[in-house]
């Protein structure tokens, strides 16, 4: 079983994250949960997404020590740190969050992701480009296959999202520390 939790604030992204990552767990052929939580005001507020991906039925969807946790905020980052899993990993948007785990039992990787995408023309895709560098981290799922399911869940009515998704996940997946 891995459990992944994502966070920060509403409109970062944070429930779309999730909802790939469960769209790609079903490909796989996998038992999935997702659980989104957020507060009243959503955009701007707090949010985050507990993920579970198994091979057998899942019992509570409820994530609270992930495997692997992925933050986009400081609050996020303070809050949810200190709950990841002994050898479970750490992913951080490293140019919203000046912080650094002092954890020694997990692994950490730091990637400017928003600074990424501003510069790259990737404004709103912050969250696709650190996605594609936790999927390098975990090594869950095979890089083609995740780009399919990312490529074809774009909407209909936006298709040159397809393009600028692929272009950050591939940016996040390439980046090197």
């Amino acid at each position: 079983m891995s459990g992944f939790l994502f966070a920060g604030f509403g409109g970062q992204g944070i429930l779309f994250s999730g909802k790939l990552l469960a769209k790609i767990g079903l490909a796989h052929g996998k038992q999935v949960s997702w659980l989104p939580s957020y507060g009243p005001e959503m955009r701007g507020g707090t949010a985050n997404c507990s993920v579970i991906i198994d091979d057998e039925p899942i019992g509570s969807p409820l994530v609270t020590k992930p495997d692997v946790l992925v933050v986009l905020n400081l609050p996020s980052f303070e809050k949810f740190e200190k709950t990841v899993k002994k050898g479970g990993v750490l992913i951080v948007d490293s140019s919203l969050i000046d912080k650094k785990s002092e954890r020694k039992d997990i692994n950490s990787y730091y990637i400017p992701a928003s600074m990424l995408a501003s510069e790259n023309g990737l404004e709103g895709l912050a969250n696709v480009i650190i996605f594609g560098h936790m999927m390098k981290a975990t090594g869950i799922f095979d890089y083609a296959a995740v780009e399919k399911v990312l490529v074809d869940s774009t909407p209909k009515s936006k298709p040159q999202l397809a393009e600028l998704n692929a272009k950050a996940l591939s940016l996040g997946y390439g980046w090197q520390e």
